[in-house]
């Protein structure tokens, strides 16, 4: 899965806010039918979605586009996917999974939709929404080649918060042990770690802190509820061109040291050796997935 760092939510049945959202930059989008969709509605923004996902693959200019669909034991699950599983669609936003024979079942209902809509490849974004899921994280995230992330929430009011019983901080010390059990399993499985949730949708500078904290911990990118949030958390989640410069500089100081003869070196006051240089790679790497700047001219 591509390295997003804003996955932004929009509900499904309103397609004219699609074009508000893209307009906002964010990496990919979910057009939801769970949550935000109204029960009256559901089976209708199946074919609304569907049509926001071909008009946007048709425009070829839109970020990535997956559905969230509702979950397998409300039995809409089929319907939701035999109806938004069209060309153009990148992945499933998969709610409610707690174990990895859930994704299994997804895995079922994907294979079949693929062959017969004419689709393929769709990757999952698994939200961790459960006690039951968060012990279960490691299974989850190696229980199939679909799974390409993960999210360790912090909301203040979904499913998680109520789940757990925490009461919510701007620090998120209260989430720290799930969010760093589940970091740890997308680390083992090599799929993309996502965060969130901000919903003070008017403090920004919260929301920045609270990203800023975020990629600390190790994590790559973040959910956003409200396009106003989606220029603060790319620009937390980019690398700037200062750390481009640091970490291809090591590249640079240990290579040269290598062909001198030498394994390790000084670079910039500091000890480096070869942990460092294979650490300054895979961050180069990801720099060039992201803004293309990581490669060295």
């Amino acid at each position: 899965m591509q390295p997003y760092r804003s996955v932004l939510f929009l509900p499904g049945h309103r397609p004219s806010w699609v074009d508000k959202a893209l307009r906002a930059g964010p990496d990919a989008i979910v057009l939801d039918l769970e949550d935000s969709v109204p029960e009256s509605e559901k089976v209708g923004a199946r074919a609304t979605v569907a049509s926001s996902i071909e008009r946007l693959a048709a425009e070829q200019t839109a970020p990535d586009v997956l559905v969230r669909v509702n979950p397998l034991d409300t039995k809409l699950t089929g319907g939701d996917l035999e109806q938004v599983m069209v060309p153009g669609l990148t992945g499933i936003f998969a709610p409610k999974i707690e174990q990895a024979t859930d994704v299994l079942r997804y895995d079922a209902l994907l294979d079949h939709f693929e062959t017969r809509n004419g689709v393929s490849g769709l990757e999952y974004i698994v939200p961790v929404e459960t006690v039951r899921a968060i012990h279960e994280c490691r299974e989850i995230a190696g229980a199939s080649p679909r799974v390409g992330a993960m999210i360790g929430p912090t909301a203040e009011h979904a499913d998680i918060a109520r789940a757990v019983g925490y009461e919510w901080s701007p620090e998120g010390t209260e989430t720290l042990y799930h969010r760093s059990r589940i970091l740890l399993a997308c680390r083992e499985a090599g799929i993309h770690a996502l965060t969130g949730l901000w919903e003070k949708l008017s403090d920004t500078d919260g929301l920045a802190e609270f990203a800023r904290r975020g990629r600390q911990l190790g994590f790559r990118g973040m959910i956003a509820i409200h396009p106003s949030h989606v220029a603060t958390i790319n620009e937390a989640f980019t690398p700037s061109d200062e750390d481009v410069e640091f970490y291809r500089g090591i590249v640079d100081t240990y290579e040269k040291a290598t062909a001198d003869g030498t394994g390790a070196v000084r670079y910039r006051g500091t000890h480096i050796d070869k942990a460092h240089y294979d650490r300054a790679l895979a961050w180069l790497e990801r720099a060039e997935r992201i803004t293309g700047t990581g490669n060295r001219p």
